[in-house]
């Protein structure tokens, strides 16, 4: 079961559940402002991007990807210098990029929601495993590299 507790089935939710309050939400909700749908183009583009970065030095450094898996190596360079969880992050602005493109401003109130599921069903677990294995250079990584940006 754990093959489904995975960040993309956790996005994929998210993504559903602000299509559907876009759907469903009130005319007078809506904004309508070509801005915004230009705004969560770059930031679903932004996210996108920043994922595949992360990938590549990840692929680089001949480490998993997959959350649940011990890491071979503990990657702090590239966009990895500058937040911990690039792929996360990269999670978090397609989804309110969607939700501006979607034209659905109340979903934006899923993504704090999903960052805390993140927060807690990975990154906290991950950022353990991480600390055992790697100790003091995991320690030194944290203290000048934020969790998120």
């Amino acid at each position: 079961m754990k093959w489904i507790d995975i960040p993309p089935v956790w996005l994929a939710l998210a993504l559903v559940m602000t299509w559907q309050i876009s759907v469903l939400q009130p005319l007078a909700l809506r904004i309508g402002h070509p801005v915004l749908s230009l705004l969560g183009g770059l930031l679903v583009g932004a996210g996108l991007v920043l994922m595949l970065l992360a990938a590549m030095e990840m692929r680089k450094r001949k480490t998993t990807i997959i959350p649940h898996l011990e890491a071979d190596a503990l990657v702090t360079t590239g966009v990895f210098s500058r937040s911990r969880n690039p792929i996360y992050l990269g999670d978090v602005l397609i989804l309110a990029g969607l939700a501006l493109r979607w034209d659905a401003p109340v979903a934006l109130l899923l993504v704090p929601l999903f960052m805390a599921t993140l927060t807690q069903r990975f990154i906290v677990p991950e950022e353990n495993r991480l600390r055992r294995k790697f100790r003091a250079d995991f320690a030194r990584y944290c203290e000048k590299t934020r969790r998120w940006l």
